[in-house]
């Protein structure tokens, strides 16, 4: 792990991938925890994104020091996603696979359009960041699969609830909003209501699997 100083109460840290910064996450909120053996500074918030981790609002510099002095150059263990559990711990997003770029994974992913709908259906994604808007949250296949492209021209509105896949992401876009990415199908599931006591579905970490119906 590499970090470097933003401004006076946080540190950002770059990792190499979406699962090391997973992993990343869940070590600064070990090294943090009360019961750790030299509990570190409590940040407010540990943010992930595709290749950083912020940890944000540590009371000082002194505290940032702190954190880099113990992070830097430490080794993570080998990263990977964790596997899906039992049904009780994952998030469960029904599907209406008919999306208008079906044909177009199908291309890539050299199978049906139907075929499509079974291989999204039968892999266990996590969540590893959110961003683009309130409640999107990108996923990530526990096992790789063939990257999407995105599409040439975005589209100007993306109804809500449409699930959609880009690179090797999949997202819900949370409202109607411009987006880029190819539509594989859509669910009635609300990603983001602010008056929620937790407003995003889903959050960094969560497991998730798709279930086609009708």
């Amino acid at each position: 792990m590499r970090s470097r100083r933003v401004g006076r109460h946080a540190l950002l840290v770059m990792v190499d991938d979406p699962a090391a910064a997973l992993s990343a996450r869940a070590l600064v909120l070990e090294l943090a925890a009360p019961t750790s053996d030299d509990p570190l500074p409590a940040p407010l918030d540990v943010v992930p994104a595709a290749r950083t981790l912020l940890v944000d609002g540590l009371p000082d510099p002194a505290a940032v020091e702190r954190w880099r002095s113990r992070l830097d150059g430490m080794t993570l263990p080998a990263a990977s996603l964790p596997e899906s559990g039992s049904s009780d711990e994952v998030v469960v997003v029904d599907v209406v696979y008919d999306g208008a770029d079906l044909d177009v994974v199908a291309d890539v992913w050299a199978c049906s359009p139907q075929a499509v709908a079974a291989r999204h259906e039968e892999t266990p994604y996590v969540v590893a960041f959110c961003g683009f808007a309130p409640g999107f949250a990108y996923c990530t296949p526990v096992a790789p699969l063939p990257q999407i492209p995105r599409r040439t021209s975005p589209r100007e509105r993306v109804p809500a609830g449409s699930v959609a896949l880009a690179g090797e992401y999949c997202g819900i876009y949370p409202n109607p909003m411009p987006g880029g990415w190819q539509l594989i199908g859509a669910t009635d599931a609300q990603v983001f209501d602010p008056d929620r006591a937790d407003p995003a579905l889903l959050t960094p970490g969560d497991r998730v699997r798709f279930r086609a119906v009708r």
